[in-house]
Order: C-alpha cells, then structure tokens, then sequence
C-alpha cells in the first residue's frame, strides 16, 4: 500500500490576458487560477513557492518566495485552496512548473510538484 500522508495535488487553468498584453512590443500576459488541494492524510501548510517559467525562446525565469498571493495556506486532509495570479512573457508562447514547499503537522518538510502546463495565445482571426 502506497504511503499518501503527504499528497497535494495541483491544478493549474492558464488564460491569455488580451486585454493587458501588446504582442506589437512582444508583451504576453498570462492569468493562471490553482488549486492546491490536500489529498494526504495529515494537515500541511504552504510555505513557499518556486517556478520555473520558460518562454518560446528558451529563455528561462525563476520566481522564489513566500507563500502564494501573500498567502500560507494551512490544508486539512480533503481541503483545497484556490488562487489566481499572472506572469508575463516576451512569446506568445512558453509552459510553467515548478513546486510548493510544504510542512506537515509532524515537522516533515516536503515538496508538492506543480506540473507542467502551456501558456499559449489562442488563435486570433484577423
């Protein structure tokens, strides 16, 4: 039997922000809606944060910090907590992942992976 006291799981919904970019001075502004939800079997609190964004050129950004939305969520076993940020990028194009650093009620630090995901301008008719 697999050993789940310490599961989170995470969605990420991407959307393009037409409004806020200007693809004419290659400004792409990306929305992206979490949920962190805690699948384990003890409670956990987000610590910190770290992604890992690359853009359609391969250039690559890091973000480290604390919490989420000047946030720590603590997350009983079967909560969830969702948020909504953004990030900008130079392509209309490029993915995201990264990590949630964790501490369990028992003082066990642990990573929660963020998958990877797609930012991608939608089509645009002319």
């Amino acid at each position: 039997m697999s050993d789940n006291t310490y599961e989170i799981s995470v969605d990420v919904q991407p959307a393009y922000i037409a409004e806020q970019s200007d693809p004419n001075s290659n400004h792409y502004v990306f929305s992206y809606t979490v949920t962190i939800k805690n699948n384990g079997s003890i409670p956990a609190k987000l610590l910190t944060r770290h992604w890992i964004i690359t853009d359609g050129d391969g250039e690559v950004q890091e973000v480290k910090g604390e919490g989420v939305v000047g946030e720590t969520p603590y997350l009983k076993p079967g909560e969830g907590f969702c948020y909504t940020s953004g990030t900008m990028m130079k392509t209309p194009i490029g993915t995201m992942h990264g990590s949630y650093q964790m501490i369990a009620d028992d003082g066990v630090n642990f990573d929660a992976e963020i998958p990877s995901f797609s930012l991608n301008v939608p089509n645009m008719l002319h």
